[in-house]
């Protein structure tokens, strides 16, 4: 599921960053949390998330990294019940928002965005280590 996600962004990635990832994932002291969602025994969308300091409002907020749902079960609401299991969770654990980033041109995750959440008028940068 895991490499879809990354095929469908055309990002390279290697066993050894999946099994970063996975220890991340397994690892309760580890701030990186996930989700997934299946039906009868097949995964059908995976999220990772994980809390992130506010602090201009001196609150703690929920960063969405990864949401990806499998081709096959697209349209069939995965995205809304991942979105909103992560919304719960933040609720439970007092976060003011929760903040994602999608790409451009992801035009059909996009449609569930704007049902689901706000645009922000926000632009992301990023500076390459």
């Amino acid at each position: 599921m895991y490499q879809g996600y990354a095929t469908f962004y055309k990002t390279s990635q290697t066993e050894a960053m999946r099994d970063t990832v996975w220890s991340w994932l397994m690892d309760n002291a580890s701030p990186v949390k996930g989700l997934v969602a299946e039906m009868d025994g097949r995964l059908l969308g995976l999220a990772h998330f994980r809390a992130f300091a506010r602090p201009l409002s001196a609150s703690i907020g929920g960063f969405l990294d990864d949401l990806f749902v499998s081709p096959e079960a697209r349209g069939q609401q995965v995205a809304d019940a991942l979105i909103n299991a992560v919304r719960d969770h933040g609720k439970a654990q007092g976060w003011t928002v929760i903040r994602w980033i999608t790409a451009e041109d992801n035009y059909r995750a996009r449609v569930v965005y704007d049902r689901l959440a706000e645009k922000t008028r926000w632009t992301t940068y990023d500076i390459k280590l």
